[in-house]
């Protein structure tokens, strides 16, 4: 399993008790410090905060690494949103230095790697659950709306996913005859269209619609088939296909 299903798969419903004190990790009883726990109990027993402690390490004074990984999640907007912020918006954060936000930033991308590496080495439908976690990761937490298509070899194994477009927070301008150009380049066999909804409802719109339409006529002038288009959100991929739109 992937370190990013690992994390978004856990949210605890309120703060931890050791939130609300100055308790310091050695005051803590053994089985609830965060590193005897994940080797007592598994990395799936371990709350989003324990888990992004582990990779933060120390705190600094006055602020243990579980409140500082808890504030981390807070500003950014859980797992989902620390997952989209550049190392620069990380210096926002007292006590997360140059080493820290360096390491944070390695780890979040080997996460997209290793979810891109599984889509690349097997069909993508194998997986659905797989394909809707990385569209996800990839779009769901973006603040504009973005545009993207994942190319796919005959196989339907992942060649490359491409942000062709980005617009404003309720519209984007998709031009087909581009889309057509990087299918022809990339030698794809078959395409999944995907694009996010910032305003968190993922019920896909006439226009998406419209759009998928459009762009289905297009891409079968060279022979390549829209598979799907999924409208992706914080907490949610919609696939157009299992809706009958596609």
């Amino acid at each position: 399993m992937s370190l990013y299903l690992v994390l978004n798969n856990l949210s605890p419903l309120r703060p931890p008790f050791w939130l609300s004190c100055a308790m310091l990790l050695k005051d803590l009883p053994e089985d609830a410090r965060p590193r005897e726990k994940l080797l007592a109990r598994g990395a799936a027993a371990l709350s989003d905060t324990e888990l992004l402690a582990l990779m933060l390490r120390s705190g600094i004074p006055g602020k243990n690494v579980l409140q500082l990984a808890q504030e981390l999640l807070d500003t950014f907007g859980g797992v989902a949103g620390l997952l989209h912020t550049p190392a620069e918006a990380l210096k926002s954060i007292k006590g997360l230095g140059p080493a820290k936000r360096a390491e944070l930033v390695a780890v979040l991308e080997l996460s997209r790697r290793a979810l891109t590496q599984r889509l690349a080495e097997k069909p993508l439908f194998a997986s659905p659950q797989a394909v809707r976690d990385y569209l996800q990761l990839q779009l769901g937490s973006r603040p504009h709306e973005i545009f993207a298509v994942l190319f796919l070899d005959s196989q339907h194994r992942l060649i490359a996913l491409e942000e062709l477009f980005r617009g404003t927070l309720t519209q984007t301008s998709v031009y087909p005859r581009e889309v057509v150009l990087r299918a022809l380049a990339l030698n794809a066999g078959s395409v999944v269209l995907a694009h996010n909804h910032p305003s968190g409802s993922a019920q896909p719109s006439r226009a998406d619609e419209a759009l998928t339409q459009t762009l289905k006529t297009a891409l079968a002038l060279i022979d390549v088939r829209v598979l799907d288009h999924f409208v992706v959100t914080r907490t949610e991929a919609v696939s157009m296909a299992e809706l009958g739109l596609v």
